[in-house]
């Protein structure tokens, strides 16, 4: 009896079931890469949104004004810039008005506008304590502005929290960006997107 009638078909049939899975099997993993890429650049995005518009500058004004602190600590010869003497009240004010309370007023706003970009899900505490650090100031630059210098300091006190909480959370950001960018699928999801940017440019009359 012959079956090679039998036979032909039925490898045709296992074929195109064959031909179906693989195809379902790309689509698939296609699906799944272009879904967990499209994670990645949402994550991406928002780590860099957080650097270049919350945690970024203030970790720069809080560093410069740390640097500012302890340069005019060294230069009055102190460890510390409590008390405040009358010799130095003088100095104090005109650093002040100069230099710390302006890069309190950037991170005073940076806090207040962009609290959207705050990666914890409550305000830190730390963050709350120097706005309000930053408020005790302004009322007391105002008496000094009357020529009452009766009160030398904030009366809320400096958050000692506040420049670690800044300098952790802007190195884990980095950390994270760096991981975010050099990953291999996007790195390869980059190239292919640039590559298809450049041809559609290349492609377009020019006037």
């Amino acid at each position: 009896m012959d079956l090679s009638g039998l036979i032909q078909p039925s490898l045709l049939h296992s074929a195109a079931i064959l031909t179906v899975i693989l195809a379902f099997a790309g689509y698939l993993v296609t699906f799944l890469s272009a879904r967990m890429l499209a994670r990645r650049r949402d994550k991406l995005r928002l780590v860099n949104k957080r650097l270049n518009e919350f945690y970024g500058p203030l970790y720069v004004a809080s560093q410069a004004g740390h640097i500012a602190y302890r340069s005019l600590l060294k230069r009055q010869g102190k460890e510390k810039s409590e008390p405040i003497r009358d010799e130095d009240l003088k100095e104090w004010i005109l650093w002040m008005n100069t230099i710390f309370m302006p890069l309190n007023d950037i991170r005073e706003k940076i806090i207040i506008q962009k609290a959207y970009l705050i990666i914890e899900e409550d305000i830190p505490q730390c963050l709350l304590e120097f706005v309000t650090h930053v408020v005790g100031y302004k009322a007391v630059m105002a008496k000094w502005a009357e020529g009452d210098f009766s009160e030398r300091r904030s009366t809320i006190g400096w958050p000692p929290e506040f420049d670690h909480y800044v300098r952790r959370s802007y190195a884990t950001l980095k950390a994270e960006q760096t991981r975010l960018l050099h990953n291999s699928a996007w790195r390869l999801y980059q190239r292919l997107f640039n590559g298809r940017k450049r041809k559609a440019q290349k492609a377009k009359p020019r006037p």
